[in-house]
């Protein structure tokens, strides 16, 4: 059971102002109305105090009490009981079984003695269904034998309106609308006195302990159950609350929500509705009067009369939190929505969520305190404010007042201990990545993600670099400051990037490259500034770096203009020919960004392609003279040039013919001499000096691609001739002669290649030849009969049908109109459609020549 002062007992009726020196007087029932207080005593007095409160800035209210007026009612018994009925400025007094009314003010009975007669005892229904103002109902039980009465009480008669009977004697009662709750001699029942239904609700022992019935809200009821357990009870006979466990002799119970109150020979105990625990214990000797009155809870000896004064709840709810009862504390706030207006309370309730989150965190409970910190819609600075220097300096916050919680900062929170300290910082980096991008962030994303930012440079995190990289709200000022005090100087280029200072971003990329300072994040520094300024639209700065970067990298540093995008090239915000100048001090880079212009974009200009070419030209000329030169490398660039030779026709032939005079590149000279038209001389060049003759083959393929067929035979018969021509002797170009035949018999003319060869050369050496040749000429001969075949064959289909035009009869009338022009015919001269529809023949004629006047038909 864990304690909580939620009453203070403060006294409100000393014995000497009730009874003086009167020993045997005792207090036998008490009733409070507003500030008027009544005690009835066993000498048949009726005492009328007012109650003044006196609140008390450091503690519980004080209340002063003062004699009105007292009266004898004139009878030798006792008052049993009394109850107020302001409405009716009246007070109902039970006393030798007579219930008497009573003037409040000056206690007189009312001139015309109205009393009912008969009564045990008796209980209000707080809860009226008679709908009169000016009068009360009132439910008896009688001294008649098992039976119940309903009566209205007016100002000065009363009215019996219903009789109940039940089946055991009743000993208490309390009433909700029709409803009647009562204690029977072995059970608690409720009955409807207007539909005379009952319902079971529990059994009781009546010899063991006297009942409790108490009325606690509309249609609930608090009773006392075996066991010592307060049980709860509706109307309909359920109960919607859990029972309290409290004392098993309690003699009165009374309800200050959410707090169920029961007093007993000693004590008075205290138990939470909410969750049923006891709260609070009070010692309270001969005590045997508990009541509550419209939220006042009074207690009472036979001597004297106190008050319940209750703490308020926001200073009980605090007091859990401060002794970490975080749980308890959200029940009790829960609980006290019904007490508080909606406004107030949610102001209330979201401060207590905070604090209870505070409080968890200090714990290190950081999934509860997250929890806690979202219903409470906290202000993420509060929690910020926590670690030192993560607020910006420009901030304007300042801490909740009062505060939420007794930490200046983490420090003191932690008390120095490091593991602590790296695991509340982990808690604070999620949580702010969590709401950063929520409706908890608006207003201060600045604050949030200057925060987290720090928090990632500090344990050097990966999300760092992903934070700045895409949207945020860093404060330029600080977070530089901060990355530069962690040496974060690439994540401090892309925070300077972000803010539209690329060329302090630039500028601190190189010096990291040049080792000027630390920052070992990315090992390809370099190349990513290269990517960079690739895609920067600064063109000044893509200027000022060119040449850093292409002195790192000629190979590299070139993609700065062979890899920009698309659209900005087209743009042309870059000058080719002001890159070019500038790549002159670069050969590789220039050779590269020739090629990009060149063979990538495929610009049509002489001057590049020219270019490219002298610079293919001399790398092979360099690596021909250099003793170390590569081979696999020269052959390379010499493989480059001659495709570009091949596939390009917009440079200077006649320029690189005379650069490539005595440089020894045969077959670089027959592919210019092919572009001049000068077949024979190239292909004598790849037969006579580089005797290649796969690379003659090749040549004459390549430079008929494109052309007519004959071009292509012209070529293979040009190339057979040189074979040919060498003479008897040359043996190579015999047997080079044959294999070109056998390869391409499909290229020549079979006749005339036949009155070229020797007459010495066998039919069998040029099998494969003239089967080839053959073959195709058989090919051509049936293709072409097939095809004559099937326009045969299509032209007899339109014959056909023709003659099925022909063969129907029309008749033509002037009734007859024109599809075109609607006009009827004025002599029988007509165009038909195969649809049946008849035209004027200069219609006809003029929807040939309009395409877009309507058709009646496709064909005639």
């Amino acid at each position: 059971m864990m304690s909580i002062k939620a009453f203070t007992l403060v006294s409100a009726v000393e014995r000497e102002l009730l009874m003086g020196d009167k020993e045997r007087v005792n207090i036998e029932c008490v009733e409070c109305c507003g500030r008027d207080l009544y005690v009835g005593t066993n000498d048949c007095f009726v005492y009328h105090f007012l109650l003044e409160e006196r609140p008390v800035p450091a503690g519980p209210a004080t209340f002063t009490a003062t004699k009105q007026l007292q009266r004898h009612l004139g009878f030798k018994k006792p008052v049993n009981e009394l109850r107020a009925a302001s409405a009716l400025n009246r007070l109902l007094v039970l006393c030798d079984n007579s219930i008497s009314l009573v003037n409040m003010l000056n206690l007189e009975p009312v001139p015309s003695g109205a009393r009912i007669k008969g009564a045990a005892t008796f209980a209000l229904n707080e809860n009226p269904v008679s709908g009169d103002p000016f009068c009360v109902e009132v439910c008896i039980i009688s001294v008649k034998r098992r039976t119940i009465q309903m009566f209205l009480v007016y100002e000065d008669r009363v009215q019996i309106v219903k009789e109940v009977s039940t089946a055991e004697q009743p000993l208490a009662v309390a009433v909700d609308g029709h409803f009647l709750c009562l204690a029977l001699t072995t059970q608690y029942i409720i009955h409807n006195y207007s539909t005379g239904v009952s319902q079971d609700l529990f059994p009781y022992c009546s010899e063991e302990r006297p009942p409790i019935v108490k009325r606690i809200g509309r249609q609930e009821f608090l009773l006392a159950g075996p066991g010592g357990l307060g049980m709860f009870a509706t109307v309909a006979g359920i109960s919607q609350r859990a029972p309290v466990h409290w004392s098993e002799n309690v003699i009165g119970a009374a309800v200050s929500f959410p707090y169920v109150i029961a007093l007993d020979d000693e004590f008075i105990t205290v138990h939470s509705m909410l969750d049923q625990q006891q709260k609070q214990t009070l010692p309270f000797k001969e005590g045997h009067i508990l009541q509550d009155f419209e939220g006042r809870v009074i207690v009472a000896t036979s001597k004297g009369v106190y008050i319940l004064v209750p703490l308020p709840l926001e200073k009980q709810i605090q007091d859990l939190l401060a002794s970490r009862r975080v749980e308890e504390a959200l029940v009790l706030a829960k609980g006290a929505r019904r007490n508080i207006p909606k406004e107030k309370f949610q102001v209330m309730y979201r401060r207590i969520l905070q604090q209870a989150g505070f409080i968890q965190f200090a714990q290190l409970q950081f999934l509860e305190a997250k929890e806690l910190f979202r219903s409470g819609q906290l202000d993420v600075r509060e929690l910020i404010s926590l670690y030192p220097f993560l607020l910006p300096t420009s901030s304007s916050f300042t801490r909740s007042h009062p505060p939420l919680h007794e930490y200046a900062d983490l420090n003191q929170l932690t008390q120095g201990d490091q593991e602590k300290m790296a695991k509340c910082k982990r808690f604070l980096m999620s949580y702010l990545n969590e709401v950063r991008s929520t409706e908890v962030a608006n207003g201060y994303k600045e604050d949030i993600d200057t925060a987290l930012l720090k928090l990632y440079a500090e344990a050097d995190h990966d999300s760092l670099l992903d934070l700045l990289v895409t949207e945020n709200f860093c404060l330029l000022t600080d977070s530089a400051a901060w990355l530069e005090k962690h040496k974060k100087y690439f994540a401090l280029g892309l925070l300077y990037h972000y803010n539209n200072q690329d060329a302090a971003a630039v500028q601190l990329w190189v010096n990291i490259v040049n080792g000027d300072v630390q920052d070992s994040t990315r090992s390809d520094l370099y190349e990513y500034i290269v990517d960079f300024l690739t895609y920067c639209l600064d063109e000044e700065l893509v200027w000022a770096y060119a040449d850093w970067v292409l002195q790192k990298s000629e190979e590299v540093g070139v993609q700065v203009f062979t890899k920009r995008p698309l659209d900005e090239q087209q743009k042309n915000s870059f000058n080719p020919d002001d890159i070019i100048h500038c790549l002159k001090k670069y050969p590789k880079a220039l050779v590269k960004y020739l090629e990009h212009l060149v063979i990538d974009k495929r610009l049509q200009k002489e001057e590049y392609h020219t270019h490219l070419a002298v610079l293919y030209l001399e790398e092979v000329l360099l690596q021909r003279a250099s003793a170390s030169g590569k081979g696999a490398e020269a052959t390379e660039t010499q493989a480059k040039l001659r495709r570009l030779l091949q596939k390009s026709d917009l440079y200077r032939v006649h320029f690189l013919l005379e650069r490539l005079q005595g440089a020894g590149l045969p077959m670089e000279s027959a592919i210019l001499h092919g572009k001049l038209g000068e077949h024979e001389k190239a292909l004598h060049i790849l037969v006579h000096e580089l005797q290649d003759f796969a690379a003659a083959e090749d040549y004459c393929l390549w430079c008929s691609e494109g052309r007519d067929p004959p071009h292509r035979q012209q070529l293979f018969h040009t190339l057979l001739a040189i074979y040919l021509h060498a003479g008897p002797t040359a043996h190579e170009l015999a047997v080079a002669a044959v294999d070109l035949l056998n390869r391409h018999a499909t290229e020549f003319d079979a006749a005339q290649v036949l009155q070229m060869l020797p007459d010495t050369w066998s039919v069998q050496l040029l099998c494969p030849f003239l089967m080839g040749a053959m073959r195709d000429s058989i090919h051509a001969r049936r293709t072409m009969q097939v095809a004559l075949g099937l326009a045969r064959s299509e032209n007899l289909i339109y014959i056909y049908d023709k003659m099925k035009l022909k063969g129907s009869s029309i008749r033509l009338s002037d009734k007859k109109l024109c599809q075109i022009c609607q006009n009827p015919f004025c002599e029988p001269v007509f165009v038909r459609y195969p649809n049946g529809g008849l035209l004027h023949t200069h219609c006809a004629a003029s929807r040939h020549t309009n395409p877009s006047s309507s058709s009646p038909g496709t064909r005639t």
